[in-house]
């Protein structure tokens, strides 16, 4: 089976604004946390940092909160894979203007159109047409703005 393995994190600002990135996938956007597939040789530490560095500019600073872990077994999902296997990691800093190493026509040609700070009731109360990654993301959100980060990573439902 072919088992794509990536890492996301899920950046809170001071306000609890989450910054997601836009995806365009056939007629449909979907919004989700920044991050994207482990290079081989690299620790999940290490390919975070990289994915931030390219797709926002962040730098971490201090090892992150692994936070989720989700797993989908649906060639369809991703194709020209059968697994695709996300880490979810928590992120705080001050909000900031996202802006990469890469380039947009870079960003473009990774699927990726675009950020923006989500509030938490915008995530909420949000009625359009596009759709968050994961697809529970609203609930997460809610759950670990009220609870904190989780001891162990939650494992979430494909």
């Amino acid at each position: 089976m072919k088992r794509r393995h990536a890492v996301r994190a899920v950046i809170l600002d001071d306000h609890h604004h989450v910054l997601l990135l836009s995806h365009h996938l056939d007629d449909t956007t979907v919004w989700a946390p920044p991050g994207g597939k482990i290079e081989p040789g690299e620790t999940h530490l290490q390919a975070l940092t990289r994915e931030l560095d390219e797709e926002i500019g962040l730098a971490l600073t201090d090892p992150p909160a692994h936070i989720w872990h989700r797993e989908v077994t649906a060639p369809a999902y991703l194709p020209g894979w059968d697994v695709a296997i996300n880490d979810y990691y928590l992120v705080r800093t001050a909000a900031f203007d996202p802006h990469g190493s890469l380039t947009a026509t870079q960003l473009a040609a990774e699927n990726t159109h675009g950020a923006r700070w989500w509030s938490p009731t915008d995530i909420q109360t949000y009625a359009g047409p596009d759709l968050f990654g994961p697809h529970t993301l609203p609930a997460l959100l809610t759950t670990l703005l009220t609870d904190g980060p989780p001891t162990q990573p939650l494992t979430l439902d494909t």
